[in-house]
């Protein structure tokens, strides 16, 4: 397998370490992955950590031209069903994530778990907190709506976002039931981007013998349940 890195900030080059780290040839580094060499794109999966405008400008680029591709830039949900069927119908498989943090996607089962148990239960009010470093361009971050939507799908109620931009916070995630007695909450905080590098060069390796397009989420608890 080769890799393309699209968007060549500082989450491009931790994943760029996590390739070396693996022994996973990088045939590629590029801000702009429109001017990237069509024909060596057809060896090459385009790991894409850009910003939401520049992924709207480079999606069907890379649909049309990549083996695979790994989506770990967010704020672009609004078309996410007019995305995935054009890399279908380019036949171009594509793992996409808010979060490609293995932590991340386990809190993602817990927060599901526990306000399904809290949903059927009642009395409890759902709110989400997200922290990142200013230079975060789309808030709430992907990750808090990803929370949003287990929890409003479980509880049948809209939970209370909000989101903070401040210093060099790498993310962190809490999610809290407010009852009349008590209050529940869980929290994931990342200590670096190292982790969602490392999850995204996982989910790379995962395109191998793949087709279609998938949550990273699916892919991994298959993986760790099986």
């Amino acid at each position: 397998m080769k890799a393309v890195i699209s968007g060549y900030g500082k989450m491009g080059r931790m994943v760029e370490g996590v390739l070396s780290e693996r022994g996973i040839p990088c045939a590629g580094k590029s801000e702009d992955i429109r001017s990237f060499d069509k024909e060596l794109a057809k060896e090459c999966v385009c790991i894409d950590f850009t910003t939401p405008a520049a992924f709207r400008e480079n999606w069907r680029f890379i649909a049309e031209n990549f083996k695979a591709a790994v989506i770990g830039t967010t704020g672009w949900g609004d078309i996410k069903d007019e995305v995935s069927a054009y890399f279908e119908e380019c036949g171009t498989p594509m793992i996409w994530a808010s979060n490609f943090s293995v932590g991340v996607n386990v809190f993602f089962a817990a927060a599901d778990f526990v306000s399904s148990m809290l949903g059927k239960a009642g009395g409890y009010s759902p709110y989400i907190l997200e922290m990142h470093h200013c230079h975060k361009l789309d808030a709430p971050s992907g990750t808090a709506k990803s929370l949003e939507a287990i929890v409003d799908r479980n509880m049948n109620t809209k939970a209370d976002v909000q989101a903070v931009r401040c210093g060099e916070i790498p993310g962190i995630h809490t999610v809290g039931f407010e009852g009349i007695v008590d209050r529940i909450t869980l929290r994931h905080e990342s200590f670096s981007r190292e982790g969602f590098a490392r999850g995204a060069v996982e989910a790379a390796m995962m395109t191998e013998g793949l087709s279609g397009v998938h949550e990273f989420k699916e892919l991994l608890f298959k993986k760790i349940m099986r």
